[in-house]
């Protein structure tokens, strides 16, 4: 189903890097950004746990990507994606998100405002650690980043969005994240 070129898209990425493979989603959007250029009417965005200040994103955008690291019971770094009507809106179903303020409530204050977004999706990783504080994200789930992104660019395609391969890196300036909590300075410079 393609989108009308006035459709807004917010592609977010939700966790929190401090706690291993709960910053899946952190670190898909962060690479996301730093491979794909994108039209003027998709917003990237680190939500990380800013939980319900999330609600005025979702308010503004006609259709939504969510990566996220969410216990489905599978196997540790296995994917799944849930679309629209399968993600679950109202906190009384089974919780999706292992943030403190899951982002059920997020999409559901959206849903009550009558805002949500017109079309859901959501890209979620099966965590293997959710403990090791300060540790990074697992091999199972670091294997995963790159299947995320490539789903996330199959989604917009059908909606009609091109996305552009980078011809030159970011600047600092330009990152979703800085001050060496960036994936490479924060989880995978030499000890």
């Amino acid at each position: 189903m393609p989108t009308s070129s006035q459709d807004r898209i917010l592609v977010l990425g939700i966790g929190n890097i401090l706690w291993a493979d709960e910053g899946f989603g952190v670190r898909v959007v962060e690479e996301f950004h730093r491979r794909y250029a994108v039209p003027d009417n998709v917003t990237i965005l680190d939500g990380g746990t800013q939980g319900l200040y999330l609600v005025n994103y979702l308010e503004e955008a006609d259709r939504l990507i969510v990566f996220d690291a969410i216990d489905y019971g599978l196997e540790p770094g296995q994917l799944k994606l849930v679309r629209d009507e399968e993600v679950p809106r109202f906190t009384g179903a089974k919780k999706m998100s292992l943030h403190q303020t899951g982002f059920q409530e997020v999409i559901s204050a959206a849903d009550l405002l009558g805002r949500c977004p017109k079309h859901l999706v959501l890209i979620g990783c099966q965590p293997l650690d959710l403990e090791d504080w300060g540790g990074p994200l697992t091999a199972p789930v670091r294997d995963k980043i790159e299947p995320a992104i490539d789903l996330a660019g199959q989604i917009l395609a059908e909606w009609g969005v091109t996305v552009s391969r980078r011809s030159a890196p970011l600047s600092d300036t330009e990152r979703l994240l800085a001050n060496d909590i960036d994936h490479v300075n924060y989880e995978m410079r030499p000890a």
